[in-house]
């Protein structure tokens, strides 16, 4: 979450530059910079950006598993051992050779 003591013009990010990585990676948190008092860019520690990145794989798959079983409930899936049997009859016992 960004609170209001995490904001910071551009200007003080130039200007202490070292200061703000050190509390971007202490902190974890993500800091505002912002040009003429309007929000512009984002800057985040590079350890807490791949932390977002993998719970956001995570919640992604979560969803892509939870619409695949919604699917099946509705009727519209096939048994996996009926697909298994088609592409056997159609590519052979082993397609990988």
């Amino acid at each position: 979450m960004i609170t209001t003591r995490d904001i910071y013009s551009l200007t003080d990010f130039q200007r202490h530059t070292r200061e703000h990585i050190d509390r971007l990676k202490q902190t974890g948190r993500p800091e505002v910079l912002t040009v003429n008092g309007r929000a512009e860019v984002v800057v985040q520690d590079a350890e807490a950006y791949q932390a977002m990145l993998d719970t956001l794989e995570q919640a992604e798959a979560i969803v892509a598993i939870r619409e695949g079983l919604e699917s099946i409930e509705r009727g519209e899936g096939r048994p996996a051992l009926a697909m298994l049997r088609e592409t056997r009859a159609k590519y052979g016992p082993d397609p990988g050779k």
